[in-house]
């Protein structure tokens, strides 16, 4: 009788266990988020549910072509979701519907086709990176409110869940 108390009590201190670990996992590491624009389509659209990794940038720089997600710096309170497109030391311009980095043009195949106006040219300084959405005539990024901090960004997008159809890895 003992025995089977002691089995039950164990059972339960490891289930505690894992949903604590689970908690941590969950707010620390990998953090759910639900895009509220159509900012970045056609890559992802307003509706869909993502799992942004906390821990991509701990000890690594963001790379040109990451999904991040970032407290907007006109309200830390908000949160964006937007494209690196440049990082620190590269020199980047908007015109004719393209960019160039270093006065070479970015390919894009992810981006939603659309006239957007000039920007530039703006050297990116250590620290910062320009964001821009996919879907730029829909899109308040850094063109609107300039370099992005890096000390803002939350995360990389790792993954989108739902709905299931777009599941798909970054």
């Amino acid at each position: 009788m003992l025995r089977q108390g002691f089995r039950s009590w164990w059972t339960a201190g490891i289930l505690v266990i894992f949903l604590v670990l689970l908690g941590v996992v969950r707010w620390l590491v990998i953090q759910p988020y639900v895009i509220s624009s159509s900012s970045m389509e056609p890559t992802l659209r307003s509706g869909d549910r993502v799992l942004v990794n906390r821990l991509a940038y701990l000890n690594a720089a963001p790379s040109r072509g990451d999904i991040i997600v970032f407290a907007y710096p006109k309200d830390p309170k908000r949160t964006f979701v937007k494209r690196v497109i440049a990082v620190p030391g590269e020199t980047v311009e908007l015109r004719g519907n393209q960019v160039f980095i270093d006065g070479q043009v970015l390919r894009e195949p992810y981006l939603k086709a659309g006239d957007y106006p000039p920007y530039g040219p703006e050297t990116v300084p250590r620290g910062k990176v320009l964001v821009l959405g996919d879907n730029r005539r829909q899109s308040e990024d850094s063109r609107a409110w300039g370099l992005l901090p890096q000390s803002a960004i939350i995360g990389k997008v790792w993954l989108t869940y739902f709905p299931f159809q777009r599941w798909r890895f970054f």
